[in-house]
Protein backbone atom coordinates (compact mmCIF):
# COMPACT_ATOMS: atom_id res chain seq x y z
CA UNK A 1 0.00 0.00 0.00
CA UNK A 2 1.58 3.48 -0.89
CA UNK A 3 0.34 6.52 0.95
CA UNK A 4 2.01 10.27 0.37
CA UNK A 5 1.12 13.59 1.30
CA UNK A 6 4.15 15.35 -0.39
CA UNK A 7 4.78 18.73 -2.00
CA UNK A 8 6.68 16.61 -5.34
CA UNK A 9 5.31 16.07 -8.23
CA UNK A 10 3.29 13.10 -8.21
CA UNK A 11 3.63 9.83 -10.55
CA UNK A 12 0.70 7.91 -12.25
CA UNK A 13 3.60 5.17 -12.87
CA UNK A 14 4.65 5.04 -9.57
CA UNK A 15 1.44 4.38 -8.24
CA UNK A 16 0.24 1.46 -11.11
CA UNK A 17 3.74 -0.02 -10.32
CA UNK A 18 2.69 0.35 -6.46
CA UNK A 19 -0.32 -1.92 -6.62
CA UNK A 20 0.48 -4.56 -9.41
CA UNK A 21 -0.10 -8.34 -8.72
CA UNK A 22 0.05 -11.21 -10.57
CA UNK A 23 -3.68 -11.61 -9.06
CA UNK A 24 -4.90 -8.39 -10.54
CA UNK A 25 -6.90 -8.51 -13.83
CA UNK A 26 -7.39 -4.76 -13.53
CA UNK A 27 -5.46 -1.76 -12.13
CA UNK A 28 -7.43 1.52 -11.85
CA UNK A 29 -5.79 4.97 -12.03
CA UNK A 30 -7.11 8.48 -11.34
CA UNK A 31 -5.47 11.23 -11.97
CA UNK A 32 -7.16 14.81 -10.49
CA UNK A 33 -5.37 17.70 -12.55
CA UNK A 34 -5.47 21.17 -11.69
CA UNK A 35 -8.57 23.02 -14.29
CA UNK A 36 -8.31 26.17 -15.50
CA UNK A 37 -11.84 27.10 -14.50
CA UNK A 38 -14.56 26.83 -11.83
CA UNK A 39 -17.57 27.95 -11.02
CA UNK A 40 -17.41 30.28 -14.08
CA UNK A 41 -14.17 32.04 -12.79
CA UNK A 42 -10.39 31.93 -14.85
CA UNK A 43 -8.49 30.08 -12.28
CA UNK A 44 -4.55 30.94 -12.01
CA UNK A 45 -3.38 28.04 -10.25
CA UNK A 46 -4.20 26.81 -7.01
CA UNK A 47 -2.93 25.82 -3.39
CA UNK A 48 -2.94 22.72 -1.39
CA UNK A 49 -2.28 22.56 2.47
CA UNK A 50 -2.37 19.65 4.82
CA UNK A 51 -1.65 18.38 7.63
CA UNK A 52 0.80 15.34 6.44
CA UNK A 53 1.03 12.87 9.45
CA UNK A 54 -3.48 13.46 9.97
CA UNK A 55 -4.08 13.06 6.34
CA UNK A 56 -1.66 10.37 5.59
CA UNK A 57 -3.66 8.57 8.65
CA UNK A 58 -6.84 9.08 7.08
CA UNK A 59 -5.77 7.90 3.30
CA UNK A 60 -4.12 4.70 4.65
CA UNK A 61 -7.58 4.23 6.58
CA UNK A 62 -10.00 5.00 3.56
CA UNK A 63 -7.53 2.27 1.43
CA UNK A 64 -7.90 -0.56 4.20
CA UNK A 65 -11.66 0.07 3.92
CA UNK A 66 -11.50 0.07 0.24
CA UNK A 67 -9.85 -2.99 0.07
CA UNK A 68 -12.35 -4.93 2.70
CA UNK A 69 -15.28 -3.60 0.98
CA UNK A 70 -14.42 -4.06 -2.71
CA UNK A 71 -12.32 -7.03 -2.59
CA UNK A 72 -9.03 -5.01 -3.77
CA UNK A 73 -5.55 -6.69 -4.35
CA UNK A 74 -3.90 -3.08 -3.22
CA UNK A 75 -4.58 0.71 -3.29
CA UNK A 76 -2.38 3.68 -3.40
CA UNK A 77 -3.50 7.17 -2.30
CA UNK A 78 -1.25 10.12 -3.05
CA UNK A 79 -1.79 13.82 -2.58
CA UNK A 80 0.01 16.88 -3.07
CA UNK A 81 0.83 19.90 -1.30
CA UNK A 82 1.58 23.52 -2.18
CA UNK A 83 1.31 25.60 -5.63
CA UNK A 84 -0.25 23.52 -8.33
CA UNK A 85 -0.29 25.07 -11.60
CA UNK A 86 -2.57 24.32 -14.37
CA UNK A 87 -2.58 20.75 -15.50
CA UNK A 88 -0.76 19.33 -12.30
CA UNK A 89 -1.85 16.18 -10.66
CA UNK A 90 -3.01 17.14 -7.05
CA UNK A 91 -4.12 13.29 -6.51
CA UNK A 92 -3.52 10.21 -7.79
CA UNK A 93 -5.85 6.79 -6.74
CA UNK A 94 -4.41 3.53 -7.89
CA UNK A 95 -6.63 0.08 -7.28
CA UNK A 96 -5.71 -3.15 -8.05
CA UNK A 97 -7.80 -5.99 -8.08
CA UNK A 98 -9.55 -9.23 -10.10
CA UNK A 99 -11.99 -7.30 -11.79
CA UNK A 100 -12.78 -4.59 -13.83
CA UNK A 101 -16.09 -3.10 -12.13
CA UNK A 102 -14.58 -2.89 -8.47
CA UNK A 103 -11.43 -1.24 -10.00
CA UNK A 104 -13.68 1.68 -11.57
CA UNK A 105 -16.10 1.68 -8.24
CA UNK A 106 -13.79 1.13 -5.88
CA UNK A 107 -11.94 4.38 -7.35
CA UNK A 108 -14.25 6.51 -7.16
CA UNK A 109 -15.44 5.54 -3.66
CA UNK A 110 -11.90 6.34 -2.82
CA UNK A 111 -12.09 9.65 -4.39
CA UNK A 112 -15.05 10.77 -2.71
CA UNK A 113 -13.67 9.89 0.92
CA UNK A 114 -10.61 11.41 0.42
CA UNK A 115 -12.61 14.64 -0.64
CA UNK A 116 -14.50 14.24 2.31
CA UNK A 117 -12.54 12.66 5.02
CA UNK A 118 -8.73 13.79 4.46
CA UNK A 119 -7.58 16.97 6.15
CA UNK A 120 -6.65 18.60 3.04
CA UNK A 121 -7.35 22.26 2.17
CA UNK A 122 -7.22 23.90 -1.50
CA UNK A 123 -7.10 27.42 -2.21
CA UNK A 124 -8.10 28.76 -5.73
CA UNK A 125 -6.50 31.53 -7.11
CA UNK A 126 -8.03 34.09 -9.90
CA UNK A 127 -6.62 37.08 -11.52
CA UNK A 128 -8.84 39.41 -9.26
CA UNK A 129 -8.51 37.26 -5.56
CA UNK A 130 -8.57 34.51 -3.83
CA UNK A 131 -10.23 31.96 -1.84
CA UNK A 132 -9.96 28.62 0.32
CA UNK A 133 -12.65 25.93 -1.21
CA UNK A 134 -14.84 24.39 1.13
CA UNK A 135 -17.85 22.51 1.39
CA UNK A 136 -19.60 20.89 -1.69
CA UNK A 137 -17.48 23.46 -4.13
CA UNK A 138 -14.52 21.22 -2.99
CA UNK A 139 -16.57 18.17 -4.26
CA UNK A 140 -17.59 19.42 -7.57
CA UNK A 141 -21.40 18.81 -6.45
CA UNK A 142 -22.57 21.03 -8.82
CA UNK A 143 -21.50 19.45 -11.99
CA UNK A 144 -21.23 16.20 -10.63
CA UNK A 145 -24.06 13.89 -12.49
CA UNK A 146 -26.07 12.45 -9.01
CA UNK A 147 -25.15 9.06 -10.18
CA UNK A 148 -21.72 10.08 -9.05
CA UNK A 149 -22.42 11.60 -5.95
CA UNK A 150 -21.83 10.26 -2.45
Amino acid sequence: MLIRVTEEPLSADEAARAVASPAAGAINVFLGVVRNTNLGRAVSHLVYDAYPTMAEKEMRAIAEEAKARFGLEDCAILHRTGRLEIGETSLVVAVSCGHRRESYEAGLWIVNEVKKRVPVWKKEVWEDGEEWIEGPESLGMQQAPASMRP
